[in-house]
């Protein structure tokens, strides 16, 4: 196992409640996954350069030149077809709302959808998970879903590549150049295969709202995954569960951020017997599959900061040498910017 540079793919964006104290993606809350994306730093990379003077002159012109009373009329516009309107349809004929507000109705309504709910595994459940797989000696994956993995797995199968690649930039750097169904298919596969899957909470148009169609697409039936948080990593994190996690096992660490990463782990006091870096796309997971594979006696619990292949990589450490794994995302890149021996 050979240490390497850090790069952009080093983890994935992920959506959901926000994390206090971090911004696990800002993972643009894009916080790295009209189009708003979730946390995945490396999609900066891909913002168009500032204006000069003259393009910044020209473009508040244009704005100005926009009366207010059209932009509130266009929200307002906005407000209405989102919503009201919706409600206004679903209103049986010889009835009226009175006095009910959209917000009272979607709430009672979502109450009311309660049986149908899918049922979330908090982070207490999912550490709980770790310490019984790891003491009985079984396979645990713990996976994440993001923008990222959703438009993966969503493109040429809900939405043509050519739409994908210019509404998600930072697909390339998270791992994945799109089209590409053999990686598709491998992350389908995974996501198939993972013991818990992290979903994301926020219900923004690539995330929670592409997540059900995103994965039927593919054929996995949502209701037969056992489901969390995708900020699970940060959650296990801020809770301290983390730290209890990896006190006294030997950890394996994959992705671009490992070598850093294994040196802030390694002052914190916890064992670190392995490093996998870099990690260059699903082009590189089966060498990082083969190199994990010589070292399989001589780790616990591996963290897999490496983009959109974090998912296929733990699923396949667990079903193939029954390790524990947990797709660690860019809380790599945040403990491995904290100063020496403090996490």
């Amino acid at each position: 196992m050979t240490a390497g540079r850090r790069g952009a793919a080093g983890g994935k964006a992920a959506a959901g409640r926000g994390a206090a104290g971090i911004s696990p993606g800002g993972r643009r809350r894009r916080s790295r996954r009209s189009f708003r994306f979730a946390a995945r730093p490396a999609a900066r990379k891909f913002r168009r350069p500032a204006p000069g003077a003259g393009e910044a002159a020209a473009v508040r012109e244009r704005a100005e030149a926009v009366p207010a009373a059209l932009i509130e009329e266009a929200l307002e516009r906005g407000r209405y077809e989102g919503g009201e309107l919706l409600l206004e349809q679903a209103v049986p004929a010889g009835f009226s709302l009175g006095d009910l507000t959209l917000r009272e109705v979607i709430a009672a309504g979502v109450d009311a959808l309660r049986p149908r709910l899918l049922p979330l595994i908090d982070a207490a459940g999912v550490f709980h998970a770790f310490e019984a797989a790891l003491a009985e000696g079984r396979p645990l994956s713990v996976v994440r879903l993001g923008d990222g993995e959703l438009l993966a797995l969503a493109h040429d199968a809900l939405f043509d590549a050519e739409t994908v690649r210019r509404e998600a930039p930072f697909l390339a750097a998270a791992g994945l150049i799109v089209p590409d169904h053999a990686a598709r298919e491998r992350l389908a596969d995974a996501v198939r295969q993972a013991s818990i899957v992290g979903v994301p909470l926020s219900r923004r148009r690539h995330f929670g709202q592409l997540l059900g169609p995103a994965l039927a697409a593919n054929g996995i039936d949502i209701r037969a995954l056992r489901l969390t948080e995708s900020t699970i990593n940060y959650s296990l994190y801020q809770t301290g569960l983390l730290a209890r996690l990896l006190a006294g096992r030997r950890t394996l660490v994959i992705g671009n951020a490992a070598p850093v990463l294994a040196e802030r782990l390694q002052q914190a006091g916890f064992a670190v017997t392995g490093v996998i870096a870099p990690v260059r796309g699903f082009a590189d997971i089966d060498r990082v599959i083969g190199e994990a594979a010589a070292a399989r006696d001589s780790f616990d619990l591996a963290l897999v900061a490496a983009g959109i292949p974090a998912v296929v990589i733990a699923s396949r450490l667990a079903a193939q040498f029954g390790k524990a794994a947990l797709d660690f995302g860019h809380l790599a890149d945040h403990i491995a910017s904290r100063p020496p021996g403090e996490i």
